[in-house]
């Protein structure tokens, strides 16, 4: 709990407020009313707020469909001037996998924008709705305070962006007939405009596709879970990626791999997708000598088809000025090598950033907010 509210005001007129700065996080995909409730209560109790909207740098998708750019204009058209000047509103990169790695980033942009008055530490606070902001979160920043604010009952994002991209009829009425009683004014306006937009359309696309997924599987007992596998294999400062030809994540990076074969253990359905789809001109046991790493990501969100487990292998083939040839696939996806320095995580399908991330410690710092 946070100290209560006062609205005391010093003695030169100046407004007195309970923290130097106030902090919220959240993927704002979109911005509701119930993310604008708490910003305003921040407002209120704090000299500044920081808004830290995650999922920044990465690939649009049914469940990220809004950059981070977007997302902020959305956000600033529900205040006015005054309070805009003491919003920050900073981009996020997710680390799914390293709690250590997603805490550190934000502690250095809350240190980085919040100023020392005379020389005191400031007084941060985290805030967020009741039941929105979890306690696992919390035991996370244990030198902030907690501030709680009452959630905005039968508002969910989630809820929103199933309207949205249902249907395009469904989204212009949803738009048109006054029924975006969760929205503000300014992001409906700003909602309206990216659906007449490409990344729009294919959005809808893969919601079709997802949609048609779903259905082959809807006559199962139970949800089902998938088994895929992944191959990160680097050498002399490249990664192997193939470049999607399809929807969903159609011109996105992707790692190599696919689902397993009912009587496959998994490092042999790894090979096989190295060898049949990729004919990567790498011997058999000279790949299996090169084995550095192994792990399964199994983050709920990860996968656009449901609930995905990805076992992962990381191969380290040894220097040489020549990178291994790769013979085309006809019908299949490009491969092709990519130089870490050009790797960026809105240009990699799904979580096969943090996938790369985690074997190769790749930097969380990216130079524009996209």
């Amino acid at each position: 709990m946070g100290p209560p509210e006062h609205s005391a005001t010093q003695a030169h007129g100046a407004p007195s407020y309970d923290f130097d700065c106030l902090v919220f996080i959240g993927r704002f995909q979109p911005p509701h009313l119930g993310h604008l409730a708490v910003i305003r209560e921040a407002l209120k109790q704090a000299r500044q707020v920081i808004v830290l909207a995650g999922s920044a740098w990465q690939a649009r998708s049914l469940r990220n469909p809004w950059q981070f750019n977007e997302r902020q204009a959305m956000i600033r058209s529900g205040f006015d001037d005054e309070e805009n000047q003491r919003l920050e509103i900073t981009p996020l990169l997710d680390a799914l996998y390293n709690d250590d790695v997603w805490v550190r980033d934000v502690q250095r942009r809350v240190r980085d924008l919040t100023a020392l008055d005379n020389a005191k530490l400031p007084r941060i606070g985290l805030i967020g709705a009741s039941r929105g902001q979890s306690s696992y979160y919390l035991s996370l920043f244990p030198q902030w305070e907690s501030v709680s604010v009452p959630l905005v009952e039968g508002i969910s994002a989630s809820q929103i962006r199933e309207r949205l991209f249902r249907s395009q009829a469904a989204t212009d009425d949803y738009l048109s007939t006054g029924a975006y009683h969760d929205l503000p004014p300014g992001v409906v306006e700003r909602v309206s405009q990216f659906c007449q937009g490409d990344a729009y359309d294919q959005l809808l696309e893969e919601q079709r596709l997802l949609d048609q997924y779903r259905q082959a599987w809807s006559q199962a007992p139970y949800p089902p879970i998938f088994v895929t596998v992944n191959a990160v294999v680097v050498q002399s400062g490249h990664v192997l990626l193939v470049r999607r030809t399809a929807a969903p994540g159609k011109g996105l990076y992707a790692l190599p791999g696919g689902f397993i074969n009912p009587h496959e253990r998994l490092m042999d359905a790894c090979l096989r997708e190295l060898r049949e789809r990729i004919r990567l001109k790498v011997p058999e046991p000279v790949l299996k000598g090169s084995l550095r790493g192994q792990r399964l990501f199994d983050e709920p969100h990860r996968s656009w088809r449901g609930r995905t487990l990805a076992e992962a292998f990381y191969f380290a083939l040894r220097p040489d000025q020549q990178l291994p040839r790769l013979k085309p696939v006809k019908g299949g996806d490009h491969a092709r090598w990519v130089a870490l320095a050009d790797l960026e995580p809105d240009s990699l399908f799904e979580d096969h950033f943090f996938i790369i991330q985690n074997f190769l410690g790749l930097p969380t710092d990216f130079g524009s907010a996209s």
